[in-house]
């Protein structure tokens, strides 16, 4: 069978939606790895991927790729294992996502934990956005959930999301990822395999609605 056969005889004529979407991935460390993996081993051919940041040895324990390649920049590391990714090396700031074109893409998929870009993020594409709150803190995989930004809970972080918008007079729909699960630290402790988990959630409600359309 052909590399993305498998994946056909789920999606049928679907599949070919996949091929001809165009994505953007904001933030590639523990769930937007995941998340870039599935996405490119589920055959969309036109994945941009946007961060700044470099590997160290504290990523280890939950971003792909990251023990062979410590202190190379993520993006260009990621690209030697996905080589038709398009890659943008920049800090994700609030300025910059204002400043971005996102009309090309047919997604925006947010895995960044900056909140004043996460809000940007909301008011300038929440018609083609995807994303994810905080996945640290947590061991269960099976309290990730998906849901309305609106109707997203147990998540302080995205309390935090929800307020500032209804301060921003923001009023608009999109889809979040979030998990129920009362954090267990206060510091920023993390399993991979809650932080995969919520990249292949992420993987997966982006199938969804590009199929859908």
């Amino acid at each position: 069978m052909g590399k993305y056969d498998r994946v056909k005889l789920l999606l049928q004529d679907d599949f070919t939606k996949l091929e001809n979407a165009k994505i953007i991935l904001l933030g590639i460390g523990g769930v937007g790895s995941f998340c870039l993996d599935c996405l490119y081993r589920s055959g969309i051919q036109e994945i941009t991927i946007v961060d700044f940041d470099t590997y160290d040895e504290s990523n280890q324990n939950r971003q792909m790729w990251s023990e062979l390649h410590a202190g190379e920049f993520k993006v260009e590391a990621l690209k030697t294992h996905y080589p038709e990714v398009k890659i943008i090396n920049v800090r994700i700031d609030e300025a910059w996502v204002f400043d971005f074109d996102f009309e090309p893409y047919d997604l925006v998929l947010d895995a960044i934990d900056d909140t004043k870009a996460k809000l940007a993020l909301a008011q300038k594409c929440h018609q083609k956005l995807i994303s994810s709150f905080g996945s640290a803190k947590r061991l269960d995989p099976t309290k990730v959930e998906v849901a309305d930004i609106w109707k997203t809970h147990g998540d302080k972080f995205g309390s935090k999301i929800r307020y500032e918008l209804r301060k921003r007079g923001f009023k608009k729909n999109y889809t979040a990822i979030f998990s129920s699960e009362e954090a267990l630290v206060k510091e920023k402790g993390s399993f991979m395999g809650v932080t995969a988990t919520f990249g292949l959630t992420m993987c997966s409600q982006a199938i969804k609605k590009l199929t859908m359309k």
